[in-house]
């Protein structure tokens, strides 16, 4: 199980800030949509260049000119790239082909589909490297959260590995875990914290352990 910081809310100084305090304890630092559209794949770059022994995932939210835009965000730096499962299943393929020429891996974020059991069965077939349920910031305002959906994925997805996103928190992170994703990503769970370091360490120890146990 691995966990992910989600920058969101930074340009690219704040976001090596961040890092610095937490490197330790993630293994993977995802470049937010907000920050692509405010920086550009220069963010991803430059966090690729100044912590290379961290994975980086370059949040595209690719819904469009899938092969295209892996290759952008491939020579950036990046080494997963989002593609949103409702799109349509010509551009996950073109999206995964050009993964694989470029070495980079394809996750493939599930916010908004509807169906998701279906949907998780047929983007599962298509050779995508991760499979992530996300409730958003929007239904988070709401009160929903990704758990059930999770439970949904893990029972379908054969290939993929399953990831998890929106609002997960310190107190939640022991029902996600028992859940058995492969990946977990954190954003205002860790970044919105006074001690960000001392809460990345803990959630490190609860995943963690968790494949030990």
């Amino acid at each position: 199980m691995e966990l992910q910081l989600a920058l969101d809310l930074v340009n690219i100084p704040e976001a090596k800030e961040v890092v610095k305090e937490v490197e330790a304890h993630i293994d993977i630092v995802e470049i937010g949509t907000p920050v692509v559209i405010n920086e550009g794949l220069k963010a991803v770059k430059e966090i690729k260049q100044a912590y290379p022994h961290l994975k980086v995932l370059a949040d595209l939210k690719i819904m469009d000119a899938g092969a295209y835009e892996v290759m952008k965000a491939s020579e950036a730096g990046a080494d997963i790239i989002t593609v949103l499962g409702a799109t349509d299943n010509a551009t996950i393929k073109g999206a995964v082909e050009e993964a694989k020429k470029q070495g980079t891996q394809i996750l493939v974020d599930m916010i908004n589909v509807k169906d998701l059991e279906q949907r998780a069965k047929e983007i599962d077939a298509l050779g995508v490297d991760y499979i992530c349920v996300h409730t958003g910031y929007d239904l988070q305002a709401e009160g929903e959260n990704s758990f059930q959906q999770l439970q949904t994925i893990k029972r379908v997805v054969k290939n993929a590995k399953t990831a998890i996103a929106g609002g997960i928190k310190l107190n939640t992170l022991p029902e996600v875990v028992q859940t058995q994703p492969d990946l977990v990503i954190v954003g205002g769970g860790i970044t919105g914290q006074q001690d960000k370091k001392a809460v990345a360490a803990e959630m490190e120890l609860l995943i963690k352990q968790k494949i030990h146990a």
